[in-house]
């Protein structure tokens, strides 16, 4: 019997069986849907930008709201993530390197100077009313030399250990029940260092989380993805913990991913390719392959199949590839809705082709 964890658990009680894929819902939103079009679409969670929501509508707004999925009336899955990637890219603009320190993170917003630190990022996400929370990391550039990335190695050990002990403070100063309090998740830093990753993933675990995620860049110089970083992880990691691909998408990355033990995924591909006209089509039933559909060719506006034979999404059962192609044609809006909708539902499909395989590991 697998002792790797086979659900994931949210504060309001739901069950949702692992692997699990959440799409980027940046702003509590997934651009073009509603929630109803995501829940239609089988995806059962979604992933929110901690940054974005404190600078738009504000944590004060969601806060009336009792939580995000109240405020975007979403009945599944949330996780936030730490805001630290977007404020480490207005830092550069502020003052480069010096605008990062073991203290936090010093940014401009609209015109102000912030400093972001593990514990802010910590209080912002438990207003948030997540099911997941991250930790703030120091993301490791790709193009560090070993001593660069092993101070980004200490400094996200330093900021897990704050974020740990804030994060526990609140819990209980809050009085959150086991079932309300989020999971917290760890992240592993140390570039394409593979002993950085090691110690970078064991001191984590000394430390304490619900799971480790794959931080900083997950290519290789080649552009191909960087598996040694993930079973080094997946191999230092306790079998209970989650193991989150942050960031991580592609369709392939995600089935290779799986076969070692990684269990949850969020990229914004699937929305954002269907927004420019990159739609997903399985070649065979059980998913294993797949390509891209363009609907740019001339033959295509005469084309009465659908997308594709082996989606039940909205716009594999009610419309042909002619008349997508027709709506994009004309820049017609619901272009984008649909075609968001399918690849949607590729993700969903893809991740339920692959729990069997997951749960027997």
């Amino acid at each position: 019997m697998t002792n790797r964890p086979q659900f994931f658990k949210t504060i309001t009680g739901q069950k949702i069986p692992l692997p699990i894929f959440f799409p980027d819902a940046t702003r509590a939103v997934l651009k073009t849907l509603d929630s109803e079009d995501i829940k239609n679409t089988h995806t059962l969670g979604i992933l929110v930008n901690t940054f974005h929501l404190y600078n738009s509508p504000g944590t004060a707004v969601i806060k009336l709201f009792k939580g995000v999925r109240n405020y975007m009336n979403w009945s599944g899955g949330v996780i936030s993530d730490s805001g630290g990637f977007q404020v480490m890219s207005l830092a550069k603009s502020l003052g480069g390197k010096n605008s990062v320190t073991d203290q936090g993170v010093t940014f401009k917003l609209d015109g102000k100077k912030i400093l972001f630190t593990p514990e802010m990022s910590i209080k912002l996400q438990l207003e948030l009313k997540t099911d997941m929370v991250v930790v703030l990391d120091d993301f490791t550039d790709p193009k560090s030399t070993y001593d660069e990335a092993k101070i980004s190695v200490e400094r996200t050990l330093k900021w897990a250990r704050e974020c740990k002990t804030i994060f526990n403070q609140l819990v209980k100063k809050k009085k959150l029940s086991q079932q309300e309090t989020p999971y917290l998740l760890g992240v592993v830093q140390g570039g394409q260092y593979l002993d950085l990753r090691q110690y970078c993933t064991q001191e984590l675990v000394k430390i304490g989380f619900d799971g480790l995620g794959y931080g900083g860049w997950p290519l290789k110089s080649d552009g191909t993805f960087n598996y040694d970083v993930a079973k080094v992880i997946a191999q230092y990691t306790p079998k209970n913990y989650f193991l989150y691909a942050l960031g991580i998408g592609k369709p392939h990355e995600i089935v290779n991913l799986v076969k070692i033990g990684w269990n949850i995924f969020d990229c914004v591909l699937p929305t954002r390719d269907a927004r420019h006209k990159r739609l997903y089509v399985a070649k065979n039933k059980d998913y294993s392959d797949y390509e891209y559909f363009v609907p740019d060719k001339n033959i295509y506006y005469r084309d009465p199949r659908s997308v594709s034979e082996f989606c039940d999404c909205l716009l594999c059962q009610k419309y042909s590839r002619s008349y997508l192609a027709h709506l994009f044609r004309i820049k017609e809006m619901s272009a984008l809705r649909l075609s968001t909708i399918h690849n949607l539902r590729f993700y969903s499909k893809l991740i339920e082709t692959l729990r069997p395989t997951y749960s027997q590991l």
